[in-house]
């Protein structure tokens, strides 16, 4: 049932577009901000009991919520599962924000695409030229792909529901917990970096898939581990290669030009390739949605 639980998920995205901010990861926001000043004593110990506080009772709730729908009904069992995975994913609403700012440079409209990047990854963005906003555009578009899309999918397929929320929050807490002190950092990124090892290169492997193989895994052998997160380069590099195109170049950040990593081959990125990127991330769905109908048929076959 994990093909139609994806394509109602999908359904109700398409008709029902999550819009940003998403009031259920704004609460978990402040939450984690709360447990991080009340734990965050600069142990690893404090790290552990914050992150187990801040995802197992959510986790826990999600799947005996599903246990007793499931015990009641298998459709509402199911139908529980498609919410949780429609409010966990996402994926219309990031593409849609990459899709603005194509526009915006297509009208040359710097300005406005700076904005609204701004606004989508924090920071400064003022710096930022047509290259620029078009290359962290798709930084941005093919990282979130991965953390609100297939790591979520992963994980659903595997543990169900209750595999969705855990993914999903283990990421937020790996990026809000950044700049708390380091041991107790550790914990949240080390946990994410467990859970996201294997989707991370099923990700990887999915853009190879639907673009130029060759191209993408030599970047993703070659370059992913001159990205200062292994994880996200994997993503990146092999993203950047399946698309023919180079990431990761210099920004000019308050006025200072921050040095990073080339990663990709070919030409500069451009509003084109951000419309390119978010074709990638809807083939590679595809053929998500393809394996799991054919698991689907195999399974009824045997």
């Amino acid at each position: 049932m994990i093909f139609f639980s994806l394509l109602a998920a999908l359904g109700l995205e398409h008709f029902w577009p999550l819009r940003q901010p998403l009031p259920h990861f704004q609460y978990f926001a402040q939450y984690a901000s709360l447990l991080r000043e009340k734990f965050d004593g600069g142990e690893h110990s404090h790290g552990g009991i914050a992150w187990v506080v801040a995802v197992v009772p959510v986790a826990l709730a999600v799947w005996l919520v599903h246990a007793w729908l499931a015990d009641l009904s298998f459709l509402l069992g199911w139908a529980w599962g498609v919410a949780v995975l429609y409010l966990t994913m996402g994926l219309k609403y990031y593409s849609r924000i990459a899709d603005e700012i194509a526009l915006k440079l297509h009208s040359d409209d710097l300005p406005g695409a700076r904005q609204i990047l701004r606004e989508w990854r924090g920071g400064d963005a003022s710096g930022f030229g047509r290259e620029q906003i078009a290359s962290v555009t798709i930084e941005q578009l093919v990282t979130h792909s991965h953390r609100q899309t297939f790591g979520v999918l992963f994980w659903f397929c595997l543990l169900g529901p209750s595999g969705a929320v855990i993914f999903r929050l283990a990421s937020i807490l790996s990026m809000r917990w950044r700049e708390a002190s380091p041991e107790f950092s550790r914990v949240a990124s080390s946990i994410f970096h467990a859970l996201n090892w294997m989707p991370a290169r099923l990700t990887a492997l999915t853009y190879a898939v639907v673009g130029n193989f060759e191209d993408a895994i030599f970047c993703w052998r070659s370059q992913a581990h001159s990205w200062l997160d292994p994880e996200e380069g994997i993503i990146l590099a092999a993203g950047a290669g399946a698309m023919g195109i180079k990431l990761g170049q210099s920004l000019t950040v308050l006025g200072q030009v921050s040095e990073r990593s080339e990663i990709g081959v070919g030409e500069d990125p451009d509003a084109e390739q951000i419309e390119s990127a978010n074709g990638m991330i809807w083939r590679g769905l595809v053929v998500w949605l393809v394996l799991a109908l054919l698991v689907m048929v195999a399974s009824w076959a045997a």
